[in-house]
Formats: structure tokens, C-alpha cells, sequence
């Protein structure tokens, strides 16, 4: 992986000027051009448990626009893997980009329906393989933990105050919590509506015998729900590009920055903050919209 490609950017406006904080982005989704982001650090130790083991095929679950779905694919193909995706929803009579590209990679796809999907155990018992190892959608779990623990390794960790970072299945986010010094706190913007169970799923992932920084999840910037996009996230990622030529996406880090612009205008951060937002890369999403939607598309 290309890990020189990330690197911190400083981002400087009136809104952080005028209430005295600072924010740095690490630009995560440079890491590589196909396992984005977080998706990389996630999947490791899950690729590795699965060589050790000796199965020759992983097999996991996301929907038509999934990042997780097409890093998986990318890096089994990487690895001398075979690939199965598991796909939310019956199959579309066009697939997406994302779902062909995978496919181009060598992946399976299999279709369930979105009920049938809710029962991801059943799913696993249904498609029994012995040569299969199966990763949760997300790369949620102890591996995909361990693994989010070294994001903060391109980073001066001490410099900051603050890490705030976009909530999924909040794998990442419990990696962040163990990887944190002490006096740090640990902020995710939940990209889901309603998803009051997931703290709970973020404590699963965290020893319960050493202690860890606080962590806030905020559950109201959603923007109406998982993958919502209305025209004011629309315009809110092109003027964030325009401004600042950082790309966002419609699910994740589009609603995480917006996040912190208000949260910074509205005084939760007291003065002299220093923080750091994980540009958790996966723009795989923006590709659902119609062309010239995102002015850097």
C-alpha cells in the first residue's frame, strides 16, 4: 500500500479563526486509489488471519456503492485471494460501478434480499464453506480494531486535543479510542439515523481491562439518514472542494465536516483546541449521483 501518500492538511478559515481553534485533516483517502482510506487498516489483520489459517477465499457484506466491498475485492486480488461479496438487495439489472468493478477484480456477487440481509449469521450458515473466512460488513470486529489502532501513526498525536472521525459500524472509531493518549478526546459523527445501539457496539470492541480516552458520538448530523445526500450536503461538499480542495463524500465525510464547521461555530470546543478530523477516504458513494453533481467528480 501507498502509505507516503498521506499527509496532514491544515485547514485555515474565519470560523476556526474566530473562535481560536485548529484543525488538521489526515488525508486518509490518499493512502491508494481503490482501498481508500480507513478500508486498508481495517482489512489487515483480517487478510493476514485468513492467509495464517490457510483459507483461500474471504468473503464479506455491503451494499451496490460499497468502499469495504471494492477494497476487499482490490486486496484480495493483492493477496492471492479469492473474493465473495455479498450484496444488499436483489440484483440490479445494471450493476453499479462499484459492484462491476469488483467483479472486474475477480469478486463473486451474491444477491440477497434487503430483509434476508438484516440476518447476517443465517447468511453465514446458509453459504457454509470451509475455505471461506468471513468478515463482518465493515471490517466491523477485534481485527478490524487492532487494526484502525495504526492511523494515528502519520500523525504527531500529541499536537492535538481533539480526533474526530465519521461512525459506520465504529470499528474505526474504537481503534482511534485505543490508539488516543489519555487526556484526548475521542469525537464520531454517526452517519445513521437513529443507530442508538451504536456505543454500545464501539465499548464490544474496547479491553475492558485497560483504560481508554472518552468518546462522544453525535447522532444528529445524518442529514436524514445513511447515504442521504439533499441539495444542502450537495452544495456544502462543492463549496467545502472550492474552498479548500478537500473531496468529500455524500455518506461519511461530507456530514463529518459539516460536523465540526458547526460544532466549532456554535463554541463546543473551548478556545485553543487543536483538532484532528480522519478523512476516513471511500468516495465510492459520490459515484451514485448524476454526473457534474460534485463539481471534482
Amino acid at each position: 500500500m501507498l502509505t507516503e501518500r498521506i499527509y496532514v492538511q491544515n485547514i485555515e478559515s474565519a470560523w476556526l479563526e474566530n473562535n481560536h481553534v485548529f484543525l488538521d485533516v489526515l488525508r486518509l483517502d490518499e493512502l491508494h486509489p481503490v482501498v481508500s482510506g480507513n478500508k486498508w487498516f481495517k482489512l489487515k489483520y483480517y487478510l493476514q488471519q485468513a492467509i495464517s489459517q490457510g483459507y483461500n477465499a474471504v468473503a464479506t457484506f455491503g451494499g451496490a456503492f460499497s468502499n469495504h466491498i471494492i477494497a476487499t475485492a482490490f486486496a484480495c486480488k493483492q493477496q492471492g485471494l479469492h473474493s465473495i461479496g455479498i450484496i444488499r438487495g436483489e440484483e440490479p439489472d445494471v450493476l453499479s460501478h462499484t459492484l462491476l468493478y469488483a467483479q472486474s477484480l475477480g469478486m463473486l456477487l451474491v444477491f440477497v434480499s434487503r430483509e434476508a440481509y438484516k440476518d447476517k449469521q443465517n447468511i453465514i450458515e446458509q453459504y457454509k464453506n470451509e475455505s471461506w473466512y468471513f468478515i463482518n460488513e465493515g471490517g466491523y470486529g477485534l481485527q478490524g480494531a487492532k487494526g484502525a489502532t495504526e492511523i494515528l501513526n502519520f500523525v504527531h498525536l500529541s499536537n492535538y486535543t481533539h480526533i474526530i472521525a465519521s461512525v459506520g459500524t465504529g470499528t474505526m472509531l474504537a481503534g482511534l479510542i485505543m490508539a488516543a493518549h489519555a487526556n484526548q478526546q475521542i469525537i464520531g459523527i454517526s452517519s445513521m439515523k437513529g443507530n442508538t445501539g451504536l456505543e454500545a457496539e464501539i465499548i464490544k470492541l474496547l479491553p475492558q481491562n485497560k483504560q481508554h480516552p472518552s468518546f462522544t458520538v453525535f447522532h444528529n448530523y445524518h442529514f436524514g439518514g445513511y447515504a442521504k445526500h439533499p441539495a444542502p450536503l450537495i452544495a456544502f461538499i462543492n463549496e467545502t472542494w472550492k474552498q479548500f480542495e478537500l473531496p468529500l463524500d455524500i455518506v461519511y465525510t461530507g456530514k463529518l465536516f459539516f460536523a465540526v464547521m458547526d460544532l466549532v461555530t456554535k463554541s463546543y470546543f473551548p478556545k485553543q483546541s487543536s483538532l484532528l478530523m480522519i478523512h476516513s477516504g471511500g468516495l465510492q458513494g459520490n459515484r451514485s449521483l448524476q454526473k457534474n453533481e460534485l463539481s471534482f467528480l
